[in-house]
């Protein structure tokens, strides 16, 4: 069997990607961050590596030299909340095969790695629009969440759940790196919006969106602040 290492550490990203690996079918190991995937890599054999953009102890494109630098082979693929294609095209240029846009549907996903295991073109991953405009977007979007996970009901409302259990401790880190640490509240923020995509959290995401354009702005990080409460009171 087709065996894969997922390198994500947001929960709610985790679970969905590696379910969908594993329905190609294959198996997929987790790490959740540089040095754990390193470890995994070393010990173990694998037809591919999913590797995310940014990981708490560094980046995707510095985790894919040092295993390069390791000696191994595995064809990988990145994905990212990013959704600029100067992001994509940056991942491409730093040596992944394929760069794909969180959230993404199962299909586009399995279509992706199938892609990279084959070295053919896969299907581009769908990007979401952005929403723009005078009023405020819908706290939940059911429709957006179903469409981004595959239309699986009963795993929209896991990752829900799980969603809504990890956001006030991400809401809190957001705030406290604000007052001084603007590279961890980039990756946090990173890291939300794409959580924000697959459960389809359309105003937050839109919150996010905007404080990232302009981290150390305090009305947007008030905004932001504001739009985790709405969520998390809509349920």
């Amino acid at each position: 069997m087709t065996r894969l290492l997922l390198v994500e550490d947001d929960p709610t990203s985790q679970g969905f990607l590696r379910a969908a690996a594993r329905a190609l079918p294959a198996e997929v190991d987790v790490a959740a961050s540089v040095a754990d995937a390193l470890a995994l890599a070393v010990r173990n054999p694998y037809d591919a590596w999913l590797i995310d953009a940014h990981l708490p102890d560094g980046t995707g494109a510095a985790l894919l030299d040092k295993l390069r630098a390791e000696g191994l082979k595995a064809p990988a693929l990145a994905h990212t909340a990013a959704h600029e294609r100067s992001a994509l095209t940056g991942l491409r240029a730093a040596g992944f095969a394929r760069a794909v846009s969180k959230p993404v549907s199962a299909a586009a996903w399995q279509a992706a790695i199938r892609g990279v295991l084959t070295a053919r073109r896969a299907p581009a991953a769908p990007v979401p629009p952005q929403w723009s405009g005078s009023e405020p977007p819908a706290v939940w979007d059911r429709a957006a969440a179903l469409a981004a996970i595959g239309g699986d009901a009963r795993n929209a409302d896991a990752l829900r759940a799980l969603f809504l259990a990890e956001l006030p401790a991400t809401r809190d880190a957001i705030v406290r790196a604000a007052a001084g640490d603007l590279p961890a509240m980039r990756d946090a923020l990173h890291r939300l919006r794409a959580s924000c995509g697959f459960v389809g959290a359309q105003r937050l995401g839109a919150a996010v969106v905007a404080l990232e354009t302009a981290p150390d702005a305090p009305d947007r990080l008030q905004a932001f602040a504001e739009s985790v409460d709405t969520t998390l009171a809509q349920r």
